[in-house]
């Protein structure tokens, strides 16, 4: 098994080199650029639905946590949104300030079902009251919760700690492959983001910058260890519709936890205790959420004209019918280079790479005029007259960030 992990490690670190140049090149940029809301309507549409088999076997371990969880999440982001209860205050405190302590249910719509629902049934499955059963399918994923297992409460990461990534032909291929994919469902997050959060589409350069960092980070972590590169999380993205909260202190804050996690096997630990079914549940919900933006995109073309009835239904349904074919038969592959192989193989089953590529294509090919494929609508990043400062506003790094992007050196790529 070690073979294999050293393997994964060396596709996730060729991932990242491919998401470093598309971000560096501009490559990336420019693609979404040409991207209208025929392209992106099927590719957010797709990023929802390609989930739905997985988020399904996570349910199934307990159809009733997973219930539970929908609900609760249903009713504080839907019904309870605009509610709230107050937080501490003191006689002291001026009248301006009290007004700002109070805790509305939308900030913690997610969190909130999550961890009432862990606390309420870890200690019942620890102490025989109410097992789980898990179906064949994650038997591996489902062991019996053992908190007397020791682990460290601290420790570093060091590169290269168990040996360096394995990068062969098949890994390099494969991690190629995965690049493709995630880079267009990366694009796609930026939009459900920009929409959710009722912002300007992300210019190109900005797309570029997150892109290249996730790359970067894929590097890092394959190289510290991880068989899981970096990539714009879907369920996240989405997630921010819920509960409205897009500041960048959240997201820093956020990156802060995720390191205190990475150097703390212990706290680690107590993460894989949250049942299986509660992440079903959150994923039916926060995929739910990308399906329903990627509809909403369909406003601005004209859904009357035989062009796009096609491009869509054509697109949507064979980024469904290849994946599923080819999973079920993958030795009908066979060129007699087994890289290669893995290469059209991990291509032909990844539905967002397909409905992005189609979807591309199509739109591009087809003749049809700017207000028929939605182009005048602006929804892709096109900088208009007067709209550079809401941009720079919004999506300018931090001044750090933007100090070291002023370096002449680095004025030549497109991500500054």
């Amino acid at each position: 098994w070690q073979s294999t992990v050293f393997a994964l490690q060396g596709a996730v670190v060729a991932a990242g080199l491919v998401q470093v140049l598309l971000g560096i090149s501009g490559l990336s940029g420019l693609i979404l650029w040409h991207c209208g809301p025929l392209v992106i309507a099927p590719m957010l549409c797709i990023i929802g639905f390609s989930i739905y088999k997985e988020a399904a076997l996570l349910c199934s371990s307990h159809w009733g946590i997973a219930t539970l969880i929908v609900l609760l999440i249903v009713i504080l982001s839907q019904h309870l949104h605009d509610c709230f209860f107050p937080a501490w205050g003191t006689k002291k405190m001026p009248r301006k300030l009290k007004q700002h302590c109070h805790f509305h249910f939308k900030c913690v719509e997610v969190l909130l079902p999550l961890l009432c629902v862990w606390i309420i049934f870890v200690p019942l499955e620890i102490t025989g009251v109410y097992p789980l059963k898990h179906p064949e399918e994650l038997s591996q994923l489902s062991r019996p919760i053992n908190l007397t297992y020791q682990v460290p409460w601290l420790r570093l990461p060091i590169p290269g700690g168990g040996d360096l990534p394995l990068l062969t032909p098949r890994c390099i291929t494969a991690g190629i492959a995965a690049a493709l994919s995630a880079a267009i469902s990366s694009q796609g997050c930026y939009m459900v983001t920009a929409r959710l959060l009722e912002a300007p589409p992300p210019p190109p350069g900005a797309c570029n910058r997150g892109l290249a960092s996730e790359g970067l980070g894929s590097i890092i972590a394959g190289m510290l260890g991880s068989v899981g590169g970096t990539s714009t999380s879907v369920p996240n993205a989405c997630a921010l519709g819920l509960n409205q909260c897009g500041s960048r202190q959240t997201i820093q804050l956020s990156a802060l936890l995720c390191v205190c996690l990475g150097v703390s096997p212990k706290l680690t630990q107590m993460l894989t205790t949250i049942p299986l079914a509660v992440h079903g549940g959150v994923l039916s919900v926060t995929y739910a959420i990308a399906v329903a933006t990627g509809i909403t995109y369909f406003q601005y073309t004209h859904m009357d004209s035989g062009r796009n009835i096609f491009n869509i239904g054509f697109t949507v349904f064979m980024a469904l019918l290849a994946p599923h074919w080819f999973n079920r038969n993958p030795s009908i592959i066979s060129t007699g280079v087994s890289s290669l192989d893995v290469f059209i193989q991990s291509l032909l089953t990844m539905p967002v790479f397909l409905v992005g590529v189609l979807a591309f294509l199509l739109d591009n090919t087809v003749s049809g005029t700017p207000v028929e494929r939605g182009l005048h609508a602006g929804v892709t990043g096109k900088v208009f007259k007067g709209a550079e400062a809401l941009l720079a506003l919004v999506y300018d790094p931090p001044f750090l960030v933007r100090r070291l992007l002023n370096h002449p050196w680095l004025q030549a790529f497109p991500f500054c």
